[in-house]
């Protein structure tokens, strides 16, 4: 039973890691957005990181579980 909980945890954390993914590169596709405003290009570049941060951190748990399966 605990490595189908360990399987599930798993799956989550592999499709927050692509959802951070895809969003860090919309962010940065923004940041680098030479007609966007001064700040909404500053927001993006921030919230990239912020996705890059948690990108890895899914990553990293995904891999965890994966190892407890």
């Amino acid at each position: 039973m605990d490595s189908i909980k360990q399987g599930a945890n798993y799956v989550s954390d592999k499709v927050q890691e692509a959802t951070h993914g895809t969003s860090k590169e919309a962010n940065k596709e923004v940041a680098k957005d030479n007609n966007a405003p001064i700040g909404t290009r500053a927001s993006a570049a921030k919230d990239a990181v912020g996705d890059k941060a948690k990108e890895e951190k899914h990553g990293a748990t995904g891999e965890a579980h994966k190892q407890q399966i």
